[in-house]
């Protein structure tokens, strides 16, 4: 009786801890990366406006051919709405909510729980033919998910990303 009792005082313990843990973390979070395209500002801007094409070069839809997806709307303009159902991308969609025609294509990003997130990408001219682009994320996680956090960094799926943005424009 008194080893029962002491495997419930621990399993109480390892599951409160996170919960405590949580109560500590910030909950506010950026994740982000930059790469430079051999390619025009413009013509990069022109590619990554529209959501579809994030199928060719995202990591999560990458990850998950046999995703099923829908829209709304006319897909590169404010308004357009992209959801996605898959095994491992799970359920969410991604709606365009501001564009500055050359510079940057911002979206809500809504995976299904807390508030949606902000989704962006950002381009800046390097020379005529070279373009900075910037993909990243922000926004809160709820409590207790803010605890993953601590072990969650989507900075190198950004920066696979890009890699792969950057294979399919100069090519």
């Amino acid at each position: 009786m008194k080893i029962l009792k002491k495997i419930l005082i621990i399993l109480a313990i390892i599951i409160v801890i996170p919960f405590i843990v949580a109560l500590f973390v910030k909950k506010d979070f950026v994740s982000e990366a930059e790469l430079t395209i051999n390619r025009p500002k413009q013509e990069v801007f022109e590619y990554i406006k529209y959501i579809k094409n994030q199928d060719n070069f995202g990591v999560w839809q990458l990850s998950d051919p046999d995703m099923k997806t829908t829209s709304e709307g006319t897909d590169g303009t404010v308004g357009f709405k992209y959801s996605w159902d898959g095994k491992k991308t799970g359920k969410g969609s991604q709606a365009i909510t501001n564009i500055v025609d050359g510079e940057r294509m911002e979206s809500s990003l809504d995976f299904g729980f807390g508030e949606p997130v902000k989704g962006y990408f950002i381009l800046k001219e390097i020379s005529p033919d070279e373009t900075s682009v910037t993909w990243g994320i922000e926004g809160k996680s709820p409590y207790p998910w803010n605890f993953f956090g601590l072990f969650m960094n989507m900075n190198n799926d950004f920066e696979v990303g890009l890699k792969n943005l950057k294979t399919i424009l100069e090519k």
